[in-house]
């Protein structure tokens, strides 16, 4: 498993001048490559080694290793898009492999390729963070943020095996509601909202005072939110992830990706939707079930918050508003968020039932179908991505006696974060 270290460079002021003449000559011949893979359109590694590595070693004064990371750095770029072209900044983040960086973590410090050759300096950092630093593999990133010297060093861990012991926790993801478990738990959002709106009046305050000082405050509270949102999303994946391990489950996630070109919000509500941060919650979760070998996947959110976990029936009209969830064939009704984490918890268990199915087939093991799990999905001759389908009923995983529980429980576990 992939994780990073970040530990500070602790930079002498003689030193401080060369780091920054390093990464901006670097970005410099990285800027000068785009130009050429743009102008000939190449732009694979090794085709970018033949057309330019003599010259822009020559013009730019770097190493043989600087020069092949450069290099490799622009073939990455345009791996996401061909179509633009790539320019970086002159205080980007630079790669360094064991060629160029060698660590001594006993003293703590690094030794550096620089443009005026190869320096020492010391790093500092978390004790987590130096943990994690013994189980370094790989390359390591040089980084300049705010005028401070970052490394961030790749580290490769030992992962648990994930055992699936057949109970799973579905999440749901929102904007009122950051988290609503499928246990009953609920980590409200209004602490989170009322930063973010209370952060936005200030920021326009201060730009349209536009002093000095209003100025100085403006960058010293640069990224100050996005580290409160993150702190945030830390703490909530923990908890989930923790309760998960104390309960033996799984966890269950919506795929939400294109989730914000899919929906449709009003004037007032779009930056409250594109400041959402749903996706770094998720990976939050998926790196530290990884991490405590939980068993993690992720399931279609197609109808999740319209269908009865009851009954199974599919209808916009099970949603009279946003936080009510309210059958029109049973009447089955409770809270909106909750019955949508347990129709995740449901579909999570059946794709937990279809990977164990194709592993177990895949060793040519003879398997039974689950007893208790009955659905058209799992009787189909042909394993099928799982997802709820309209106008078409499945039988809930979980009893009503097992909802009523759940939905009891909504209300008297309810977490604000922030």
């Amino acid at each position: 498993m992939k994780l990073v270290s970040q530990v500070k460079l602790v930079v002498e002021k003689e030193h401080l001048d060369v780091l920054t003449r390093t990464l901006a000559t670097m970005n410099q011949a990285a800027n000068e490559i785009s130009s050429v893979a743009w102008q000939h359109r190449v732009f694979s590694r090794i085709p970018l080694r033949r057309t330019c590595y003599y010259e822009i070693r020559a013009q730019f004064g770097l190493g043989a290793q600087a020069t092949q990371s450069v290099i490799r750095k622009v073939a990455d770029a345009y791996k996401l898009d061909k179509n633009t072209r790539r320019e970086f900044r002159l205080d980007g983040a630079v790669t360094y492999d064991d060629r160029m960086l060698s660590w001594n973590q006993d003293s703590r410090t690094v030794s550096i390729w620089t443009v005026s050759g190869r320096i020492t300096v010391a790093f500092v950092g978390g004790a987590r963070q130096l943990k994690l630093l013994t189980l370094r593999k790989g390359e390591s990133d040089l980084v300049l943020r705010d005028g401070k010297f970052f490394l961030f060093a790749t580290c490769d861990e030992q992962e648990p095996r994930a055992v699936y012991s057949g109970k799973v926790l579905g999440i749901d993801r929102g904007i009122a509601n950051i988290a609503t478990c499928s246990n009953g738990q609920n980590y409200n959002g209004k602490g989170v909202n009322r930063v973010r709106h209370r952060n936005e009046a200030l920021r326009a305050c201060l730009q349209h005072k536009g002093t000095k000082s209003a100025k100085r405050l403006l960058k010293k509270r640069k990224r100050k939110e996005q580290r409160f949102v993150r702190d945030t999303n830390h703490k909530i994946s923990y908890r989930v992830v923790r309760e998960a391990q104390r309960t033996g489950a799984g966890i269950a996630l919506e795929d939400l990706q294109g989730i914000r070109d899919r929906t449709r919000v009003r004037k007032s509500q779009r930056r409250n939707h594109n400041s959402w941060s749903y996706y770094q919650l998720g990976q939050f979760i998926e790196y530290k079930t990884r991490r405590q070998g939980v068993p993690f996947t992720t399931v279609d959110p197609h109808y999740t918050s319209q269908h009865c976990p009851c009954c199974g029936h599919i209808s916009r009209k099970n949603r009279p508003n946003r936080d009510l969830f309210h059958c029109k064939v049973c009447g089955f009704a409770g809270p909106a968020d909750v019955v949508a984490s347990v129709n995740i918890a449901s579909l999570g268990q059946l794709q937990f039932e279809q990977n164990q199915l194709k592993s177990e087939a895949g060793r040519g093991e003879v398997t039974r179908p689950n007893a208790g799990v009955q659905s058209d999905l799992q009787n189909s001759q042909e394993l099928e991505p799982i997802g709820l389908v309209p106008k078409k009923r499945t039988v809930a995983l979980l009893r009503p006696e097992d909802l009523s529980v759940v939905l009891l429980a909504s209300s008297a576990h309810e977490s604000r974060v922030g």
